[in-house]
């Protein structure tokens, strides 16, 4: 017999050692409800997670869930339930067929069931045209979406999620939340721990948990509430430096909580309600108030200190790089045997750019970064980075460029500081020099105490920034960041974003990759690639125009349209 609510906890809390990761709390699902749980980095979200599947004794408290207790009856909430870490629990050497059948034959689900069942969830994942594929080739969107139906084979009355669109591109995460929805409709429970707002916003409720205690619980409507009327934009009709003095400006005032400077707009987030016109009387002649809808993000932002973006940034005061190239890519193609990654690739991006390239899992943005970067061969084409030819990964280009990679780019068995010297050393720094552009480095990204432990050990968002400080010691004139905010909370993402505009406004052209598309609305141009080819490249608003789309059209909506155009035209490239 079913138990009224999937999940009743009372008190439940969680500590390792002396460190408390989950403070006692209280907290129940009603059947059918979908929960996501967000928070920063080490907010407790997987050790929570863990508690309510039975795999992690609490500490204090108790929870009972499918009407087992967690501590006595972990192995009957096992078979009952779903399960989706972060890791893809899937085994590579296994096709998607294989993978499916050990889930159901571990779960003892009978063979005239897991035929019809199978066949169902192959087709709904769109994994039909695979099954012989092995797990390892599956690009991450694939594996993301196999690994939720080996979870859902059994039919299980709950589903656990942690992270489930962590990596996946766009398009897939899309694809992996209209599988949710579906069961979703059926009825199935579901707890969702996400550091990215839009699926946070897709909740029925949601939990906000800050080291590990619950700052709030409720709908997404209710808990905006408190930011009601206190959310505003400003435009002044200049995208360049006036954007950036009036951000200052507005920082200095004591209603102000928060300033996002955006390409041609800032959004303010305020301490307390205020009435527009007495907003708009604080802001300088020309510049345009509005009022703007709350989104959760704003609910952190609200939820910490007065995060305005006054740090000082250091000797990054606007040099004239007028004349100075950034990046110049014509033709540009790299093949691995018979296989074309990048696909006749041509774009510019001056001097002072903050460029976006967006597109699906494969589509080749990592590997035109590797070539831009020397680190792979160009096989067709050419690309002068900062005036510098591309191609052998010499000593001039090395010089010319940063590269944060996905995996942030740092020894983890080492400790910050030494991570720092290793790569002052590897950028030709040593002695007073090195310790001067360490110094700096700490700085410009807000890198102040740097814990005595190894890189391994420290938290998501102190890896992010140490990877950001170690790529800009030599003071490149191009930056590449690839998929640099993975994984990060949004006041860490929030604080990541206003350093990288600073860089761009100092002269440096910045050159990123992001899955987060919310995130391409800080960048000035966008480039969209899939299949190897660039489908479109130019602002958002002009991309907008060229797609038919409204001019206020989210950068979502815009990708989604580029890449369901491209495939109706046979993914031939749109034009500029």
């Amino acid at each position: 017999m079913s138990s009224p609510e999937p999940i009743v906890a009372k008190g439940l809390g969680r500590q390792f050692g002396d460190n408390v990761v989950i403070e006692p709390l209280d907290v129940s699902v009603d059947r059918g409800q979908r929960v996501g749980i967000v928070g920063a980095d080490g907010a407790g979200k997987t050790t929570l997670l863990q508690m309510l599947a039975g795999i992690l004794d609490p500490t204090v408290g108790e929870c009972r869930v499918l009407g087992f207790d967690t501590r006595q009856g972990a192995k009957q909430i096992a078979a009952r339930i779903g399960y989706m870490s972060q890791g893809f629990t899937l085994y590579d050497r296994l096709s998607v067929k294989e993978n499916l059948s050990f889930a159901a034959r571990i779960r003892d689900v009978p063979d005239e069931l897991y035929r019809e069942r199978s066949e169902r969830l192959l087709s709904m994942s769109g994994l039909g045209r695979f099954t012989d594929r092995p797990a390892a080739k599956l690009s991450g969107g694939m594996r993301k979406k196999l690994s939720l139906c080996t979870n859902l084979v059994h039919e299980p009355e709950l589903l656990i999620l942690d992270e489930p669109g962590l990596g996946v591109d766009p398009l897939s995460r899309r694809h992996l939340w209209a599988m949710l929805d579906r069961f979703r409709a059926q009825g199935l429970t579901m707890v969702v721990a996400t550091s990215y707002m839009d699926e946070a916003e897709l909740c029925d409720r949601i939990l906000l948990l800050e080291q590990g205690r619950v700052l709030a619980d409720g709908s997404l409507k209710e808990l905006l509430r408190p930011a009601a009327g206190r959310v505003f934009t400003v435009n002044t009709g200049d995208t360049g430096r006036g954007l950036r003095e009036l951000s200052g400006i507005l920082a200095q005032i004591e209603s102000v909580h928060s300033v996002q400077w955006l390409p041609d707009h800032l959004r303010l987030v305020m301490n307390a309600d205020i009435a527009e016109n007495q907003l708009a009387d604080l802001l300088p002649e020309g510049a345009h108030l509005a009022a703007a809808e709350p989104r959760l993000e704003d609910l952190f932002v609200l939820r910490t200190e007065k995060v305005t973006g006054e740090q000082q940034f250091p000797e990054l005061t606007r040099q004239d790089r007028g004349k100075e190239e950034g990046l110049v890519v014509t033709g540009l193609s790299v093949r691995f045997g018979h296989f074309k990654a990048v696909d006749r690739v041509s774009f510019e991006a001056p001097s002072g750019e903050l460029l976006a390239l967006l597109g699906p899992n494969g589509a080749g943005k990592t590997t035109l970064i590797r070539a831009l970067c020397g680190l792979v061969a160009i096989d067709e084409g050419s690309a002068r980075v900062a005036g510098v030819s591309s191609g052998g990964g010499s000593t001039a280009l090395r010089r010319q460029i940063g590269y944060m990679s996905q995996r942030f780019s740092l020894y983890l068995e080492l400790t910050p500081w030494e991570n720092l010297r290793f790569f002052a050393n590897a950028y030709g720094l040593a002695g007073g020099a090195a310790r001067a552009a360490i110094d700096w480095a700490r700085e410009v990204t807000g890198l102040t105490d740097i814990p005595d432990k190894l890189t391994g050990d420290l938290s998501s968002a102190l890896r992010q920034r140490l990877a950001l400080a170690c790529s800009l010691l030599h003071r490149p004139r191009v930056l590449f960041l690839d998929e640099p905010t993975s994984g990060v909370d949004p006041i860490a993402r929030y604080r990541f974003w206003r350093v990288i505009r600073e860089l761009a406004a100092s002269g440096m052209t910045v050159l990123v990759t992001t899955h987060y598309l919310e995130e391409a609305a800080y960048c000035d141009r966008l480039a969209l690639m899939l299949d190897g080819r660039l489908l479109a490249h130019g602002s958002r608003s002009s991309l907008n125009h060229s797609l038919g789309l409204d001019a206020d059209a989210t950068v979502e909506t815009l990708f989604t349209a580029a890449i369901e155009q491209a495939g109706t035209a046979n993914s031939r490239a749109l034009g500029p």
